[in-house]
C-alpha cells in the first residue's frame, strides 16, 4: 500500500494497519537467515543469540503454505552434538556425498581475475564456512524446533520456505515436479539432512561462480583463489541475498544502519565472551566470518576449532573505495577487492575529520528495479571503536587464511546414507465413499528394511487422490532414538479422496511410493467404492 493510500484511511484503520505491519516486521526478525530468494526481498536476521536447540526460525506448522509441500514432511533429527551433521558438512565441502550430481554436487570453481577468469579443477569449499552458515541458518538442525534430538517429526520450514539445516529456499518455494507435485530433489532437501547440506554447499558454490558476470571478485591480489576463506566474502554475502541499503535486510557493510567501522566482532560463542551477539547489527557475511572465528558451544565444547577469518578494513582505501555505496550497482564491476586482511594491531576507527558523513552519497543509484519501495533506514547507534587490545591477533604477512580441515575418508559416506530398503504394507487399498457423509480414509505403512534414512514421497495419479503427508522418512535401526522421544521408525500415510474432484461411481487410481535417494518405487492401487444405503436400517449396498 502506498503512503498516499495510507493517508486516505480512517485514523483507527490506519493505526490498526500500522500495528499489523509492526507485528509483521517483528515476526520477520524472528527467524534465521534465508538464502537465494529474489534478492530485492532478502530475508531478515534475528536479534538474539542462538542457543543449543533454539532454532532461529519458527517451528514448522501443520502446513508449509505455498512451499514445495502443503504439509511439512517428516524428517529425522540427529544427536545434540551434531556429529552426523558435521560429517555431512565436511564431506559436502569436499564434494564427496554426490560428486557429479548436477543438483547436489559441487561445480568446478572459477579462479582468476575479472579479465582472466577460468574454470579450475577445484570443487571444494572451506568447511568452516558451511558450518557457520548451518549454525546461523538453523542452529544446525534439520527438524522443527518442536522435535527433540534423536527423534522424528516435522521438518524445519521457515515462513519463506527455507528448508532444513541450510535453510534452502531456492527451488523450494513451490512444487516443481510432474503434474504440480513436488520433485524428488525437493523431497530429499526437505527430509534428508545429507542432501540438504549438499544442496546448500552447491548453492554457495554457484554464488562463487556468479563472479564476475553478476558479482564482484574478492582476492585481486591472490588470484581469486577459492582455497582462501576471505575470498568467499561476496559469495557468502550472496547466500543471504546480495542486498544493500533500503532492502528489507541489507547486507552491505557500509550501510549506515550498521554504524561506523570498526565493529565489535560477532560471535556464536557464549554471551559472556565480550563480543557481539545481536545479529541485527551485522551484515550476513560478518555474521558468518565471526561465527567461524568464535564458534558455538554445545555441552561446553566448541562445535569446531576456531578459525581466524579477516574482514575488509573499511577504513583502508583498498577496501573502502570499491565497497562504497556508489559502486553498489549491477553488475558490480567496480567492487572487486583484495583479499580481506586485518591490519597489524587490529582494526581501528578512522581519524576524525570534523565532517559529518551523509547517510547516502550524492548520486547513489539503487541496484534493483526502480519500482522497489526503497526507503532510507535510520542508522543504529552502537559501540564501534575497538582498541588494539580488544582486537583479534594481528594477521601475519601471509595474505588470507586457509581451512586446515583434512579431506575426510570416503568411508564416512556410509554414515550419511546407510543402505536403506523400501517396504510398503500393501499393494491395494479400498476407500468406501458414503455420499451423505463423505469419503473415509485408509492407511498404509512405509518401512525401511535397511539402514540409514529412507526418504520417500507419495505421488497420486489422479487429482482426487490425496496422500498425507506427501513426503517423509523411515529410519533404520542403526540410527539412535532418544528414550521417550517421538521416533516411530516406520511412516504412516493416510490416503483419502477429495470429494469435490471425485467422479461418480467406482474409481481407480494409483499411488506411487517413490524412494528418490534409491531410485526405487512401489505402486499401490487405490479403489473408491460408493456406498449407498437401502431402506433397511444398518444394511448397505455397494
Amino acid at each position: 500500500m502506498t503512503s498516499r493510500a495510507l493517508s486516505k484511511l480512517h485514523p483507527a484503520v490506519l493505526g490498526l494497519a500500522l500495528a499489523l505491519a509492526a507485528v509483521a516486521v517483528l515476526l520477520a526478525l524472528g527467524r534465521g537467515q534465508g538464502q537465494g530468494e529474489a534478492e530485492e526481498v532478502p530475508t531478515p536476521t534475528v536479534s538474539a543469540t542462538a542457543v543449543a536447540r533454539a532454532t532461529p526460525v519458527p517451528e514448522a506448522q501443520a502446513s508449509s503454505g505455498g512451499c514445495a509441500f502443503s504439509q511439512a514432511p517428516t524428517t529425522y533429527e540427529g544427536a545434540k552434538d551434531r556429529s552426523l551433521y558435521r560429517t555431512a558438512t565436511e564431506l559436502s565441502a569436499f564434494n564427496m556425498p554426490l560428486p557429479g550430481d548436477t543438483y547436489f554436487g559441487l561445480p568446478p570453481l572459477e579462479t582468476g581475475l575479472r579479465v582472466s577468469r577460468a574454470t579450475s579443477a577445484t570443487a571444494s569449499i572451506p568447511p568452516v564456512l558451511l558450518k557457520s552458515i548451518a549454525w546461523l541458518e538453523s542452529a544446525y538442525t534439520q527438524a522443527s524446533q518442536q522435535v527433540p534430538y534423536e527423534a522424528i517429526g516435522p521438518a524445519l520450514v521457515s515462513f519463506d520456505c527455507g528448508h532444513g539445516i541450510m535453510q534452502v529456499t531456492s527451488g523450494m518455494t513451490s512444487p516443481i515436479g510432474e503434474r504440480g507435485y513436488a520433485s524428488p530433489q525437493q523431497a530429499l532437501v526437505a527430509t534428508h539432512f545429507a542432501y540438504n547440506v549438499a544442496r546448500g554447499a552447491a548453492i554457495l558454490a554457484d554464488k562463487w561462480n556468479s563472479a564476475p558476470e553478476q558479482r564482484p571478485i574478492a582476492g585481486t591480489d591472490t588470484g581469486g583463489d577459492p582455497a582462501i576463506i576471505e575470498n568467499w566474502y561476496f559469495a557468502v554475502w550472496s547466500y543471504n541475498g546480495f542486498t544493500g541499503p533500503g532492502a528489507n535486510r541489507s547486507n552491505h557493510p557500509m550501510d549506515p544502519i550498521y554504524g561506523t567501522w570498526p565493529r565489535v566482532a560477532y560471535s556464536c560463542g557464549p554471551s559472556s565472551d565480550g563480543l557481539g551477539h545481536n545479529r541485527g547489527n551485522y551484515p550476513f557475511q560478518e555474521l558468518i566470518f565471526g561465527c567461524a572465528s568464535h564458534p558455538p558451544q554445545v555441552n561446553g565444547e566448541n562445535l569446531w576449532t576456531p578459525q581466524t577469518v579477516d574482514l575488509p578494513d573499511l577504513n583502508d582505501s583498498r577496501w573502502r573505495e570499491p565497497l562504497k555505496l556508489q559502486n553498489f550497482v549491477y553488475p558490480y564491476d567496480k567492487m572487486d577487492i583484495p583479499t580481506p586482511k586485518q591490519p597489524v594491531g587490529g582494526y581501528r576507527a578512522a581519524p576524525a575529520t570534523g565532517a559529518t558523513p551523509t547517510p547516502y552519497p550524492p548520486g547513489y543509484v539503487t541496484p534493483t528495479r526502480a519500482s522497489y519501495p526503497w526507503s532510507v533506514p535510520t542508522p543504529v547507534p552502537q559501540a564501534t571503536s575497538v582498541q588494539a587490545s580488544e582486537a583479534p591477533a594481528a594477521s601475519s604477512g601471509v595474505v588470507g587464511h586457509r581451512d586446515p580441515t583434512q579431506r575426510p575418508s570416503t568411508s564416512l559416506r556410509a554414515d550419511l546414507f546407510g543402505s536403506p530398503g523400501l517396504s510398503v504394507s500393501t499393494s491395494n487399498l479400498q476407500i468406501n465413499y458414503p455420499p451423505e457423509t463423505g469419503a473415509q480414509s485408509a492407511n498404509l505403512t512405509i518401512r525401511n528394511t535397511g539402514t540409514g534414512i529412507l526418504s520417500w514421497m507419495a505421488i497420486p495419479s489422479a487429482s482426487w487422490l490425496v496422500a498425507s503427508p506427501a513426503a517423509g522418512v523411515a529410519v533404520g535401526p542403526d540410527l539412535s532414538c532418544a528414550s521417550s522421544s517421538p521416533c516411530e521408525r516406520s511412516a504412516t500415510v493416510t490416503v483419502s479422496v477429495d470429494p469435490t474432484r471425485l467422479p461418480p461411481g467406482t474409481n481407480r487410481a494409483t499411488l506411487t511410493i517413490l524412494a528418490p535417494g534409491m531410485n526405487r518405487s512401489y505402486t499401490v492401487t487405490v479403489t473408491t467404492v460408493a456406498v449407498i444405503r437401502i431402506g433397511v436400517p444398518g444394511v448397505t449396498r455397494n
